[in-house]
């Protein structure tokens, strides 16, 4: 088997997540009200929109899929989910609606960092994911950073895996990468030709020898261990 050298890292749902409470002030500036909790629980429903859209080559940004699933599923009317999905987006570039971080995840990207161990961000975005890194203040983790905006490719198109495995300076069996999409992160990572840890994914599903599940930061820094990339 590989050895695994260097770890790629999705950023949305996996470093940081939506926020749920400045997604409600959002569209209330256009005059619509949601409540945060309703968001929140929409979150879910929301992802596996993104998910099938993936799987199924579906027309449109997935980005605004998912929103669109969102906010129809949080409660916004009908006649006001397209209008504010679109303005949505476009502001998007200037208010990161994903800034909200996973307690612990960061821990982990410190260690791996700590360690030596090459690290890259590798996310399906709208171009600007190293400027909310910077101003997260996690971009010194990161001397590699793939945004689909600014690439023209996204997961799960094996090219962008490979950009990523280049600029990391090893070969594409010897990454692992971390995300939340099943579709985009897990799929696309293993039909690239790495290996893949699907973070909060079901652990009842098998993802073969190159896919493991981690649904906690507990669980993701005991997979690096085991992948021999941490200390155990």
């Amino acid at each position: 088997m590989t050895t695994l050298r260097a770890v790629s890292f999705d950023f949305g749902q996996t470093l940081a997540e939506l926020d749920p409470a400045m997604l409600a002030r959002r569209v209330a500036e256009r005059g619509v009200a949601v409540a945060p909790d309703r968001v929140e629980a929409a979150v879910p429903g929301a992802w596996g929109a993104y998910d099938a859209a993936i799987r199924g080559g579906g027309g449109g940004h997935p980005w605004k899929i998912l929103m669109a699933r969102l906010l129809d599923l949080a409660g916004v009317p009908a006649g006001r989910v397209a209008d504010l999905t679109d303005w949505l987006w476009l502001e998007q570039p200037a208010q990161n609606l994903w800034r909200r971080p996973i307690p612990g995840v960061i821990d982990v990207v410190r260690e791996l960092a700590g360690a030596g161990v090459p690290l890259a961000l590798l996310s399906n975005s709208e171009g600007r994911i190293a400027e909310l890194a910077d101003e997260l203040g996690w971009l010194g983790l990161f001397p590699v950073v793939a945004d689909s905006g600014r690439l023209g490719i996204e997961k799960p198109d094996r090219a962008i895996f490979v950009w990523t495995a280049e600029r990391l300076g090893v070969g594409i069996d010897e990454v692992v990468h971390v995300g939340d999409s099943r579709a985009a992160d897990v799929d696309g990572a293993i039909g690239a030709g790495m290996s893949a840890i699907w973070f909060r994914g079901d652990p009842a599903i098998d993802l073969g020898p190159r896919g493991r599940v981690a649904r906690g930061p507990d669980e993701l820094r005991a997979a690096f261990a085991a992948l021999g990339l941490l200390p155990a």
